[in-house]
C-alpha cells in the first residue's frame, strides 16, 4: 500500500479534530451563573431546612415496608408518620429526592396524592349512644 492513502486519511483525521474542536471553542458561554450545590440542594446557612429533609428521608427509609404494600397488594393505607415524611420531601426538600431512593416520579405523584388528600380527610366521628332515651324494646 502506498503511503499516499494513509497520509491523506490522517490528514483527514486530524483537519476534522480540528473543526470539531474549533466548533466547540465557538459555543456561546451561559451569561447566568448555575446555582450551587447547596442552593440546588435548599440548604440554608444554620442548615435547619435541610436537617429536615434528611429526617424525611430517614423516616420514610423506616416506613418502606407500607410504602411496598401500598404498591404492591393495593393497601390503601399509610400512616402519619410516614405521609408526613412524603410530603416533606415533596414540598419542601428537592425535587429529585424520592427518585434518588428508587421512586419513580408517577410512584412520587401518587404517594403524594394519597398523603395530600389524607390531610384533608377528617375521620368520621363516633357518636355515643344517648343513654337517656329508654329502651323500647322490652
Amino acid at each position: 500500500m502506498s503511503p499516499m492513502p494513509k497520509l491523506f486519511i490522517f490528514l483527514l483525521v486530524i483537519v476534522s479534530s480540528y473543526l470539531a474542536s474549533m466548533t466547540e471553542a465557538g459555543r456561546a458561554v451561559p451569561k447566568h451563573k448555575p446555582a450551587s450545590l447547596a442552593a440546588r440542594l435548599k440548604v440554608a446557612e444554620n442548615g435547619s431546612d435541610s436537617s429536615n429533609c434528611w429526617e424525611s428521608m430517614f423516616q420514610l427509609q423506616a416506613c418502606t415496608g407500607e410504602v411496598i404494600m401500598f404498591f404492591l397488594n393495593g393497601e390503601t393505607y399509610l400512616g402519619p408518620s410516614c405521609c408526613q415524611a412524603i410530603r416533606t420531601i415533596e414540598h419542601d426538600c428537592w425535587p429529585n429526592l424520592l427518585a434518588s431512593l428508587g421512586y419513580t416520579t408517577e410512584e412520587g405523584d401518587i404517594l403524594e396524592g394519597y398523603c395530600d388528600a389524607a390531610t384533608t380527610l377528617r375521620p368520621p366521628l363516633v357518636v355515643a349512644p344517648n343513654k337517656d332515651v329508654p329502651n323500647s324494646g322490652g
